[in-house]
């Protein structure tokens, strides 16, 4: 009986030990991550404050459809409301980011079904999200896929990553920004060429005309996107917002408009607890300690 009762002391003492390590393991996954069809969502990051949502369609390569979009404007509502999220990266596999829109889906489209189902209006969600979200491009991204990452802030690229506006071989054109987005970013003569030949670019070509900001080995871009989003995580989540409001200002409206709210912009945040907080710490040459207030 002795031994039978030392049996269960000890098995009892190794399941405390077990759910206290447990109690102390930090979620790696998204708590809403088990109701997506389309997508997987993980914490990342020391401080699992950098949001990394996949896209889940592997053989289609990750083609848009209206599921996958709707999926991915759901979590971004969910993030975007999240205080302890800092940062947003989309990515796919190595093989496709997202090879464009979902063209069986769309095959049987009618012009009326179009305007009164406003298609595509559910796309702009990524553009507008207050955070910034960096996408991790692998693979190709095509279409659709080029226009998701062109609705991203920044684009990282892995070194076989290929991008390319091809509905002018569908007998169609881009419609989520391809023509609009892409002409600002690389030039008319660059955008008119890809959007008129439907010709794909490397991610050098795509790095050197500025739609990229870099190029990292395939197998090192998520853990690269991760490194940066944990870098913008480290300054005041606040000011990062209003930052980004007013990086967009410059490239939606005309220089005169822009400067004047930028420097409104600046102004306001000198009513902030971490403007001051910024400062001070420069000052007394210490790490600053945001509160995002």
């Amino acid at each position: 009986m002795a031994n039978i009762a030392k049996i269960f002391t000890n098995r009892a003492q190794y399941m405390l030990q077990v759910a206290a390590k447990q109690s102390q393991i930090v979620p790696r996954f998204y708590s809403a991550a088990a109701n997506f069809e389309f997508i997987k969502t993980e914490l990342a990051g020391a401080n699992k404050n950098v949001a990394v949502i996949t896209l889940n369609r592997p053989k289609a390569l990750n083609a848009l459809c209206n599921g996958l979009m709707k999926e991915l404007s759901s979590v971004l509502d969910d993030y975007e409301k999240d205080k302890n999220v800092a940062a947003i990266i989309i990515t796919g596999s190595e093989k496709a980011f997202a090879a464009g829109a979902d063209i069986k889906e769309m095959q049987p489209n009618t012009y009326p079904h179009c305007i009164l189902s406003n298609f595509l209006n559910d796309w702009t969600r990524v553009a507008k999200c207050q955070k910034p979200i960096i996408a991790a491009v692998n693979g190709y991204a095509l279409g659709g896929g080029c226009e998701l990452a062109m609705m991203c802030d920044i684009i990282y690229a892995g070194d076989k990553a290929k991008f390319g506006q091809p509905e002018i071989a569908l007998g169609t054109i881009p419609g989520a920004g391809g023509t609009q987005r892409l002409t600002r970013v690389v030039g008319k003569s660059k955008a008119m060429e890809m959007c008129l030949t439907g010709n794909m670019i490397s991610a050098e070509e795509a790095e050197k005309m500025g739609l990229v900001s870099k190029v990292v080995p395939a197998d090192k871009l998520v853990s690269e996107a991760i490194k940066l989003g944990e870098k913008i995580g480290s300054h005041s989540n606040l000011i990062v917002q209003l930052c980004k409001e007013s990086v967009n200002t410059a490239y939606e409206t005309t220089l005169q408009e822009g400067l004047k709210f930028e420097r409104r912009t600046f102004h306001a945040t000198f009513s902030t607890d971490d403007r001051k907080e910024g400062m001070t710490a420069f000052v007394e040459k210490r790490p600053a300690k945001f509160s995002n207030n």
